[in-house]
């Protein structure tokens, strides 16, 4: 893919910069903040320090005010900071001018997810979709990737008409990466749908959620299997499919990547093809961190990125994981909170547990309440099972 692709994943600095807006309270960009170092400890970056600023929206020209790029300005030039990441993505002319501006490397959110894709994934399917994801997302940029190429080449400058030349030329070589990754793609495709439907006389299962919580500590749990579990944001890339037995009865079941907000749409268009285990799946287990202090707010992501895919509608139990971890009085946030935040017990009785999906609270970790759990999970298991098998007779299945 030329020049631009290569990458070294060595610990770099950084200054986090995000919004404050009428969309976005404080409270929020906080949160998103902290989001935002996990992403970037994930990919390696060491996080320094923070910027917000207050505007109605982000400035055309450079996403934060006059005033405020002085003074980050100011601080990586004191600090030595090799790169800044902002939390939302900037267009090719914001990135144009930050880059001139500053002369540091600058990652906008979805950079950096598909950066941490393109560490992370490991089938030949995965590392086409995040190729493919990265070279579209790279096209409308390439001035921006020009001017890396340049300091890389030990800051020959190249104006005028060999520049926009070179552009050019990067602009073709990528448009033809493009069409090459999506044949390979379609052909992968094609053979993954031929596999699927060799298992369409089995009840398939799906686990889903946002990142980090602990869909592979689940899938590993149910399986006993060695899938990776770690506390890291997107520790999956590739979906991972395993076969299941309770009380004689068979089911697959899929391990797939986390979902985000703000995930970039070229990556879920990409992704489409590895979420094809989640479309033709039977029954979602949606793992959701009820640890996390805005796990609501996570859970609407997921809901949103299932509904973009089709699939709100399926089957669904909601598996309140971390239980172990759950903080029902934090006092910072307690304050903030127009209500007192409800206890454990409190939250089972709420609309969430008791709404259309049936619901389970468990530790993965600590196996609170998981006999429970494959209960829950065998009742939809069988119900399906005996849809597809109609005469089956337990006994008899070996």
């Amino acid at each position: 893919m030329g020049g631009y692709e290569t990458r070294s994943y060595t610990k770099e600095t950084a200054v986090l910069v995000a919004l404050i807006t009428q969309e976005q309270s404080e409270q929020k960009v906080v949160e998103y903040l902290d989001e935002l170092a996990f992403l970037s400890e994930t990919l390696g970056v060491e996080v320094a320090k923070s910027f917000t600023q207050r505007l109605e929206k982000p400035d055309t020209r450079s996403f934060v005010g006059k005033g405020k790029l002085e003074e980050i300005k100011t601080y990586i030039t004191a600090e030595e900071i090799t790169t800044i990441i902002f939390d939302d993505d900037l267009t090719p002319s914001q990135l144009r001018n930050l880059e001139k501006e500053l002369k540091v490397k600058i990652y906008d959110r979805s950079l950096l997810i598909l950066d941490i894709f393109l560490q992370r994934a490991q089938t030949a399917q995965a590392k086409t979709q995040v190729e493919l994801a990265r070279s579209t997302y790279l096209l409308p940029r390439l001035t921006r990737m020009w001017t890396h190429l340049e300091r890389q080449r030990g800051g020959t400058s190249t104006r005028g008409g060999a520049g926009e030349k070179e552009i050019e030329t990067d602009r073709r070589a990528i448009r033809n990466t493009i069409t090459v990754l999506k044949k390979r793609l379609e052909k992968i495709e094609k053979q993954n749908a031929v596999q699927r439907k060799s298992r369409h006389n089995v009840v398939r299962v799906a686990l889903v959620g946002y990142t980090n919580v602990g869909k592979s500590t689940i899938m590993r749990l149910l399986t006993k299997a060695d899938v990776l579990a770690e506390d890291k944001l997107f520790a999956t890339v590739d979906s991972t499919v395993r076969k299941v037995v309770f009380e004689n009865i068979p089911f697959l079941l899929s391990d797939t990547v986390g979902f985000i907000r703000k995930l970039p749409t070229h990556l879920i268009e990409s992704f489409k093809s590895t979420l094809a285990e989640v479309v033709e799946a039977d029954v979602l287990l949606h793992v959701v961190d009820v640890s996390h202090p805005y796990f609501e707010d996570q859970m609407k992501t997921v809901d949103e990125t299932l509904a973009d895919i089709g699939v709100k509608d399926k089957p669904t139990i909601l598996v309140f994981n971390k239980i172990d971890q759950f903080n029902h009085i934090d006092p910072e946030l307690a304050e903030e909170m127009e209500e007192p935040p409800l206890t454990l017990e409190e939250l089972k009785n709420t609309y969430i547990a008791k709404g259309a999906n049936t619901s389970v609270f468990i530790s993965a970790v600590e196996k609170k309440n998981i006999e429970e759990f494959r209960s829950v999970l065998m009742e939809k298991v069988k119900k399906r099972h005996f849809t597809i098998f109609p005469n089956y007779l337990k006994d008899s299945y070996y």
